[in-house]
């Protein structure tokens, strides 16, 4: 396979819950024991990059390898999985489908022909390489988010049907696989800290972490990623955590926030301290994103036993963090990047490893803020 080429799945690959998630020294910790020290489930809805081969009819010719990491968030998976490694108050669930499948970071669409049908009209509608207003009907995308071809459109309303079924039936393997792991680790997690605190009597804290990245340029024809983005649309040097309010992390309006107003301060203020950065706007809260479906259904979930919380003494959160992709990568990586190409450069061990001890640092600074 030639570094131009979209890297593939083998057909009929396969996921069980245990492929997906990760905690540390497994060799002598169960899940269980993992759960049981865990505070923080984190979930990475984006990290996964290869394509089902069974899908790789579908794809436009165009696309290259580069478009196809692009559209990930694959930069995530090897910091948390290290992250994961090192910290025992941590489990991790990762995603191993690409978003291109289904992006479980938007609502599911109650019929996806439907959802297809309508996305390929506005692509069409819109023309080749244009740019194209695909809400509510982007769980699929036809195209990149650099207006890049991704999909064939099928020739008749038999090979939509069928594109349509094929994905679902693939995602079954990987994506859903994902999506159920995260949510009964989210039930399990939250009873086990009802139960800690009935037992300690100490108040006790769980939070859900969607984890992201965002690159501040988007694509040429050429493959350079080299176009910087608008500056409403660009992402803060180190990360942006969202709860769904404002730019202090208060509700707006009459939007339910997924996390505490306060707690997310305190957060930034602990992520600012675990990644060593003096600048306050290198942490920013719910700009230029609010965070999305991921925050917004755990929140949800979270709010609805409010009142049992309140009783018991248990604070609970839903957050996501979307990280700056050139700042994940590091400017080797960066520069490499934004000449024209068709590959995408493996991570930097070294730099994976600092990354995941300042995600560390800074949440056991938050911890500990007393």
């Amino acid at each position: 396979m030639a570094p131009a080429d979209p890297l593939l799945l083998p057909v009929g690959t396969r996921y069980t819950p245990d492929d997906l998630t990760f905690y540390a020294d497994p060799e002598h910790r169960s899940l269980d024991d993992a759960l049981a020290e865990a505070d923080l489930l984190v979930s990475c809805p984006h990290s996964g990059a290869a394509i089902p081969a069974e899908l790789s009819e579908f794809l436009a010719p165009e696309f290259t390898r580069r478009l196809q990491f692009d559209f990930s968030d694959c930069s995530t998976a090897p910091v948390v999985r290290r992250w994961a490694q090192l910290d025992p108050r941590i489990v991790y669930v990762e995603n191993p489908h690409p978003r291109m499948l289904r992006d479980p970071n938007r609502a599911e669409p109650a019929d996806l022909y439907e959802t297809l049908r309508e996305a390929f009209a506005r692509v069409r509608a819109a023309g080749a390489w244009n740019r194209v207003d695909l809400t509510g009907v982007d769980a699929i995308r036809p195209v990149t988010f650099s207006f890049f071809p991704l999909l064939r459109e099928p020739a008749d309303d038999a090979g939509l049907r069928r594109l349509a079924e094929t994905f679902a039936e693939v995602a079954e393997r990987g994506l859903g696989v994902y999506e159920r792991t995260r949510d009964r680790l989210v039930d399990r997690m939250v009873e086990l800290a009802f139960d800690k605190a009935g037992r300690t009597g100490e108040a006790v804290e769980f939070n859900t972490l969607s984890f992201h990245d965002t690159m501040n340029h988007t694509t040429t024809r050429d493959g350079a990623v080299n176009v910087e983005r608008a500056p409403a649309d660009r992402l803060p040097n180190v990360v942006a955590l969202s709860n769904r309010g404002d730019h202090a992390g208060e509700p707006r309006e009459d939007n339910p926030v997924s996390m505490d107003p306060a707690a997310l301060r305190a957060l930034a203020a602990a992520h600012r301290t675990g990644f060593a950065v003096t600048e306050p706007d290198a942490v920013a809260l719910n700009q230029p994103y609010l965070g999305s479906q991921e925050i917004i259904s755990a929140g949800a979930r979270l709010r609805a036993l409010g009142p049992r919380a309140a009783a018991a003494g248990v604070a609970l959160g839903a957050v996501q963090a979307e990280f700056r992709r050139e700042f994940l990568l590091g400017p080797a990586l960066t520069a490499q990047l934004q000449a024209p190409g068709v590959d995408w450069p493996e991570p930097d061990p070294e730099r994976v490893d600092q990354l995941a001890r300042a995600c560390q640092a800074s949440w056991d600074a938050y911890r500990d803020r007393g």
